[in-house]
């Protein structure tokens, strides 16, 4: 439960640096604000001490690389709230990774949670005509964090989450820089601001608890845990910038809420209640 807890306040955290990053976006090169965030986290990382591994931290640095990337830069070209919905489109592509990787199955109520995310995912999206540039960019977003997520459990599993941070984020650092060489480095104080936020909160204590909870709920429990990023996204991206969501997209967030709400019954509650009622059954029929 614990882990369930502190992963939910993850995708809280998550959740309010979709309208910061759109507020402060500007103007600003999204590859230029992606390097000051992580090249502050990986100073952080490395100024807290202790090893970090190389190997690993490269292979998980260049899966959120990926994923940054594209994703702040289709903020730029698309709304808050949308680019945190269909981000969570990564919820749907976990199950098929982790099955592939870990022949981790999905049980009956995550089936459902995943349904339920895949069709409010499509809502919330604006369906086919809806779909810009922007949104293609997030798309591409979501897969690279999808592969992240898996990743992430299989190789917090094998070396200490302390070991992960550094290296991480350096590649993205790295990458969002050599991306942005041409752009203006000259950013205005809110910017930075929001990038030391993101750095701090986003990146260094979400990605170290992400680390040390996911491998204990596993990697398709963790997704639907994920869902609650877009919600989040959505409800501060109305009090920070006003934005509001259409019929469709409302009915969208609806569907993703409840598939957000059965993950809290994944636990033994089910089984508890499933052996009650199969032992009951059979306690009438030997009567």
């Amino acid at each position: 439960m614990k882990a369930i807890l502190l992963l939910f306040l993850v995708t809280a955290i998550w959740g309010t640096t979709f309208p910061l990053q759109k507020m402060v976006l500007e103007g600003v090169s999204p590859f230029v604000f992606n390097a000051l965030r992580f090249w502050i986290a990986t100073i952080v990382a490395f100024a807290l001490g202790g090893k970090q591994n190389f190997k690993y931290g490269i292979i998980l640095g260049l899966f959120m690389a990926a994923g940054y990337v594209t994703q702040t830069w289709g903020l730029s070209l698309t709304t808050a709230s949308k680019s945190g919905f269909i981000t969570s489109l990564y919820i749907i592509i976990v199950p098929i990774l982790s099955f592939f990787f870990d022949r981790e199955r999905v049980n009956r109520i995550q089936l459902i949670g995943f349904t339920l995310a895949f069709v409010g995912s499509y809502f919330i999206s604006g369906g086919l005509d809806g779909f810009s540039m922007g949104d293609f960019l997030t798309l591409i977003c979501s897969v690279a964090f999808a592969f992240h997520v898996v990743w992430i459990t299989r190789i917090s599993r094998k070396v200490s989450e302390k070991e992960l941070l550094g290296w991480q984020f350096a590649v993205v650092a790295v990458i969002n820089s050599f991306l942005g060489a041409n752009s203006s480095w000259s950013v205005p104080i809110q910017a930075w601001m929001v990038a030391l936020y993101c750095a701090v909160l986003a990146s260094i204590l979400a990605v170290f608890w992400q680390l040390k909870f996911q491998k204990r709920v596993g990697n398709n429990t963790s997704a639907l845990i994920f869902v609650g990023e877009p919600i989040f996204a959505a409800f501060f991206a109305y009090f920070i910038l006003g934005e509001t969501l259409t019929r469709s997209q409302s009915m969208g967030a609806v569907f993703l809420t409840i598939s957000l709400i059965l993950v809290s019954f994944k636990p033994q509650w089910i089984s508890k209640n499933l052996w009650y009622t199969s032992n009951a059954k059979s306690s009438k029929r030997r009567v």
